[in-house]
């Protein structure tokens, strides 16, 4: 019994100095690895805290390529929606010309409803800058024949000088070679549109040969296709007077007029299928000849008739002469085109 109770005390006394050397050791341990700790931790902090820099860095660096990568995609995509856009733009801005183009003209054939009228594009033009002469999509097959009047914008534009099946050649009232037989729309007094390409650069066309003997024509005055006119249809709009002057001879007036019609950016015209029936004044007309025979009859005159007829000749020439010694300065806007006016 008491030697079970001296191995305990004996274990005992054992373990409590294990416990007191452990202490020991702990406590002179811990004072001994407090200068190695602070060492390590003075060089490891900044190398830790420099790895952390680098490690955000780069993982933001990740991000900003994955977002500038999803913003170029985005701006490519919105690039392409702008372009197609712009094209849509585009179209409708010229659906939206040709639209009033259109209802310009379904306005022009409103206007003269009371003649056939057929709508044609212009496909081709003369050299130069204006719309002088042009080819236009329509022709026979529609009904088009030469001398058929021609309208754009909001009046007279040309007239029909040549056909083929599907297509007609235009002579516009700015050419040279035109002539138009045109009347002041408040007073009919007369004059003459005459072609003039150097004019029309001015955005003008001629006027000659005014009759005005009460000065009733003034500057804004309308002019009008003739009735007189022997291939032009009545009342068609040609301009408004834009400058008037007298003229040498003080029996006609000469100037200008805007034209209704825009001969620089033709697209679509209106052509009358309607065309003017010319009666000829007996002045200008001779003794028909019957239908069963081709000869002509001439019958002499009586001498009495022949002297008298001299007489008033030899007068109105005179009269005729003084009249052009008076008038000395030409006026090239007054020569006629071939056949005279129209």
């Amino acid at each position: 019994m008491n030697q079970n109770q001296n191995k305990g005390k004996t274990g005992l006394i054992i373990l409590t100095i294990i416990c007191i050397l452990l202490i020991g050791i702990s406590v002179v341990g811990s004072q001994m690895m407090t200068p190695v700790t602070g060492i390590t931790g003075y060089v490891i902090t900044p190398i830790q805290k420099g790895m952390n820099s680098l490690g955000s860095f780069l993982s933001g660096f990740s991000t900003n390529m994955t977002d500038a990568a999803a913003l170029r995609e985005e701006n490519a995509r919105l690039k392409a929606q702008v372009d197609t856009l712009t094209e849509e733009n585009s179209k409708l801005v010229l659906n939206k010309e040709e639209l009033d183009r259109l209802q310009d003209l379904l306005s022009l054939k409103e206007q003269y409803s009371d003649y056939d009228t057929v709508g044609a594009r212009v496909i081709s033009k003369g050299a130069g800058n204006w719309f002088s002469s042009f080819t236009i999509d329509k022709g026979s097959n529609d009904g088009i024949s030469v001398d058929c009047n021609v309208m754009a914008g909001a009046g007279l534009c040309g007239i029909v000088t040549a056909v083929g099946p599907n297509w007609a050649r235009v002579r516009a009232i700015i050419d040279d070679n035109s002539n138009v037989s045109a009347m002041i729309s408040t007073t009919s007094d007369t004059c003459i549109i005459a072609g003039n390409l150097q004019l029309i650069d001015q955005g003008t066309i001629s006027l000659v040969k005014l009759t005005d003997d009460n000065n009733h024509v003034h500057v804004g005055d309308k002019v009008v296709t003739s009735s007189i006119s022997e291939k032009f249809l009545p009342g068609i709009l040609i301009g408004y007077i834009s400058e008037l002057n007298n003229d040498s001879n003080n029996l006609t007036k000469s100037g200008t007029v805007n034209p209704a019609v825009d001969f620089k950016h033709l697209q679509e015209v209106l052509v009358i299928r309607t065309k003017k029936v010319y009666v000829a004044s007996e002045a200008d007309a001779s003794d028909p000849l019957p239908a069963s025979t081709s000869t002509t009859t001439l019958t002499a005159p009586r001498a009495e008739d022949a002297a008298a007829a001299a007489n008033q000749n030899a007068e109105n020439a005179e009269g005729t002469q003084d009249q052009e010694d008076a008038q000395e300065q030409p006026d090239e806007a007054a020569q006629q085109g071939e056949g005279g006016a129209e």
